[in-house]
C-alpha cells in the first residue's frame, strides 16, 4: 500500500498559512524574486517564426498504426491516413472560401473526426473555437458573434438550428460508417477524401492565433482565451511530449481512452494534438457510460485513462463492483481539472494497486501546461498536482500584499511560460486583470510547494463552479436568472457534491407578491442553458449579500450553504 505524503488540507485555510516549517532554500526557488523554477532541464522549442502546429505535430515520425478508433463501431482512422485526410479537409474547406483568419466552430461530441477537422481547418490558417454540443441555441449565438464565426460543423441533427442563425453549416455524421459511399454521410466524407494537394500553402505565424476557446477565467461570465500556434507547439512539446520521454515504454504502445471532451483544452491537448504526434492510439468514447467504458478498456487494450474526478470516481466503483479483470491493461490513470480528494485517492490505490495514479494542473489560459505528476517505484506522491513542466515558471503570493511566499506556504498560484494566452478577445480589460505587465498569469486557485518542488492545489478564489469536469461561470447563470420578471435579484454559487464535484445553486430575490416556486426557476433556466449548467436546487433570500461596492459575497453564499446541509 502507497504511503500519502500529504494530508488533505480544507478549503478555509488562510493566505500565507504555512503548511510546514520552510527548510532551506533549494536550488529551484529564488527568495530575492519569489520565482518558483521547474525541476526539469530546459527544452528548446521550434524557432522558426513561421512554424504552423499542425505541420509541427506531422513532423515527428514514429511506427505507430491506428491514430483514432471509435469505441462503439471499431472504425479507425489509420496514421498512414490521417495526415492525408487532414490536408484533404483543409483543401476541401479553402474551395469552400474558408481563408485565413476566419473562425470555425466547432460543436461536436467526441468523434474520430474531430481531430480531422479541426487540424484541417489550422492547416488553412484559419482559427478553431469549440463549444459544448449540448449548448442552447443563445449560448451558440452569443459566442458566434462574440467571435465572429464564418462556418460549422455539428451533428445532423442540428444542422437547420445553427443555419437558422445564419451561419453555414457542415453536417458530421453520428453514426460512423465505414462505407464512405453512403448517402447519408456523402457529403462530409467529400471533405476527407478530395485531392490533398494544394497549389500553394499559406504562411502562418507561430504568433498567429489558433484557437479562441471560452474561459471564465478568474471572475465573470464566460470570455474568448486567444490562444496561438506557438501556444500549441508549447503544449505538445512541454506537456505531451516530455511526459512521454519520462517513461521507458514505447508510446506507440499506448492506447489512451478518450471520454473527456475534445472540445474542452484537456482533452484538445491530448487527443487531438499531442498525442497523434507520438503515435499512441486514441479510442474515442462518444459519451461516457460506465459499462462502456469498461468494454471499451477491455476490448482494445486501453492502457492510459485521462479523467476528471467524478469519472475517475465512476472507474473505481466498476473495478470495486467485479470489473477489475477487464482493466488489466491499465498502467496509468492520470486526473485533472479539479483536485481529486482524499478518499477518492485512497479508494482508488486500494482497489487497482498496480495502476499508476497521477494528477496535473493547467489552465485554458495556459494551454493546458502547469504541473504534471510522476510516480517512481520507491516514491508515490498521488496528492499533489505534480512538479512544474519544463520552461514553467510560478510563484505563490498573498493575495493582498501580493507578496510571494516560500515553500510551504499558501498563497494565489501564478504562472509564467510560453503556455500563456495571447489574451482574452476584445476585453482588454480582463486581460490586464489576468495576466500583469510582467507577464505572470494570475491563475485565481490556492496553491502552496512543498519543499521537494510538488505542488499543492488546495482552492480556489476565482468565482467558477466544476461540474464534472466543466468550468460554469456563475455570472452567466445569474444573467438568465435575472432575466425573469420575477426576480429581482440573484446570486449563483457552487455546492460540494461527491459525484459531479459541484453543482449550480442559485440564490433568489423575487418580486413581491409572486409565487414564484423552485421548480419555476430551475425549469427557466433549464430552457436557456446546456444541461450541465442547470440550477439543481434554489433558495428565496431577502436580499443577496454584497460588498460596498456591489460585488456578489460568494463566501457568505457558501457559509449559507454549509448552515442549511
Amino acid at each position: 500500500m502507497a504511503t500519502f505524503l500529504k494530508p488533505h488540507l480544507n478549503s478555509h485555510a488562510t493566505e500565507g498559512e504555512v503548511v510546514k516549517n520552510p527548510s532551506k532554500t533549494p536550488f529551484w526557488y529564488c527568495a530575492e524574486t519569489g520565482v518558483y523554477n521547474s525541476k526539469h532541464p530546459f527544452i528548446k522549442l521550434p524557432e522558426d517564426p513561421f512554424l504552423d502546429v499542425v505541420s509541427f505535430i506531422f513532423s515527428h515520425k514514429h511506427a505507430g498504426f491506428s491514430a483514432l478508433i471509435d469505441s462503439t463501431s471499431g472504425i479507425s482512422i489509420p496514421y498512414s491516413e490521417l495526415f492525408s485526410m487532414v490536408k484533404s479537409m483543409a483543401s476541401s474547406l479553402r474551395q469552400r472560401g474558408v481563408s485565413q483568419g476566419d473562425v470555425v466552430l466547432i460543436l461536436l461530441p467526441n468523434s474520430i473526426y474531430f481531430p480531422v477537422i479541426l487540424l484541417g481547418v489550422l492547416s488553412l490558417g484559419a482559427i478553431v473555437t469549440t463549444m459544448n454540443p449540448f449548448s442552447s441555441l443563445l449560448e451558440i449565438k452569443k459566442q458566434a458573434l462574440d467571435c465572429g464565426v464564418t462556418l460549422a460543423f455539428t451533428t445532423d441533427d442540428k444542422v437547420d438550428k445553427l443555419a437558422a442563425l445564419g451561419i453555414p453549416v457542415i453536417g458530421v455524421p453520428e453514426s460512423l460508417v465505414s462505407n464512405s459511399n453512403s448517402s447519408q454521410s456523402s457529403g462530409f466524407y467529400e471533405l476527407i477524401s478530395c485531392d490533398p494537394n494544394w497549389d500553394s500553402s499559406p504562411k502562418i505565424s507561430q504568433q498567429d492565433t489558433a484557437a479562441i476557446l471560452y474561459s471564465s477565467g478568474t471572475t465573470g461570465t464566460g470570455k474568448g482565451v486567444v490562444l496561438t500556434h506557438a501556444n500549441f507547439i508549447a503544449m505538445v512539446q512541454l506537456f505531451v511530449r516530455f511526459e512521454a520521454s519520462q517513461y521507458e515504454y514505447l508510446s506507440t504502445e499506448n492506447v489512451y481512452l478518450a471520454v473527456i471532451p475534445m472540445f474542452h483544452v484537456y482533452g484538445l491537448s491530448l487527443f487531438v494534438m499531442g498525442l497523434l504526434s507520438l503515435g499512441s492510439t486514441v479510442v474515442v468514447m462518444r459519451k461516457f457510460d460506465a459499462n462502456e467504458m469498461v468494454k471499451a478498456i477491455e476490448r482494445y487494450g486501453v492502457t492510459h485513462f485521462p479523467t476528471v474526478p467524478p469519472l475517475l470516481m465512476a472507474l473505481t466503483r466498476r473495478a470495486k463492483d467485479g470489473a477489475s479483470s477487464s482493466m488489466k491493461s491499465l498502467k496509468q490513470v492520470s486526473c485533472g481539472a479539479a483536485p481529486l480528494n482524499t478518499k477518492s485517492i485512497e479508494e482508488f490505490v486500494r482497489t487497482l494497486p498496480d495502476v499508476d495514479l497521477i494528477q496535473g494542473y493547467g489552465m485554458t489560459e495556459s494551454t493546458a501546461i502547469g504541473t504534471r505528476g510522476y510516480n517512481t517505484e520507491k516514491l508515490h506522491n498521488y496528492s499533489s498536482v505534480g512538479l512544474l513542466a519544463p520552461n514553467m515558471q510560478a510563484k505563490v503570493v498573498d493575495w493582498i500584499t501580493g507578496s510571494p511566499l516560500p515553500p510551504n506556504c499558501m498563497g494565489e498560484l501564478w504562472l509564467c511560460g510560453p503556455g500563456v494566452m495571447k489574451g482574452y478577445l476584445n476585453n482588454s480589460e480582463a486581460t490586464k486583470s489576468t495576466i500583469d505587465g510582467n507577464g505572470w498569469l494570475h491563475t485565481g486557485d490556492i496553491a502552496y510547494f512543498d519543499e521537494e518542488g510538488y505542488l499543492y492545489v488546495i482552492d480556489r478564489l476565482k468565482e467558477i463552479i466544476k461540474y464534472k469536469g466543466f468550468q460554469i461561470a456563475p455570472a452567466d447563470l445569474e444573467a438568465v436568472l435575472v432575466s425573469h420578471p420575477d426576480i429581482v435579484d440573484a446570486a449563483v454559487t457552487g455546492a460540494r457534491d461527491e459525484e459531479a464535484g459541484e453543482i449550480p445553486v442559485a440564490f433568489v430575490v423575487k418580486r413581491d407578491g409572486c409565487a414564484l416556486s423552485q421548480t419555476d426557476v430551475i425549469d427557466f433556466v433549464c430552457k436557456q442553458v446546456a444541461p450541465y449548467k442547470k440550477i439543481r436546487r434554489v433558495y428565496f433570500k431577502a436580499s443577496i449579500p454584497r460588498s460596498a461596492a456591489g460585488k456578489i459575497l460568494r463566501k457568505e453564499l457558501r457559509n449559507l450553504l454549509t448552515s442549511k446541509l
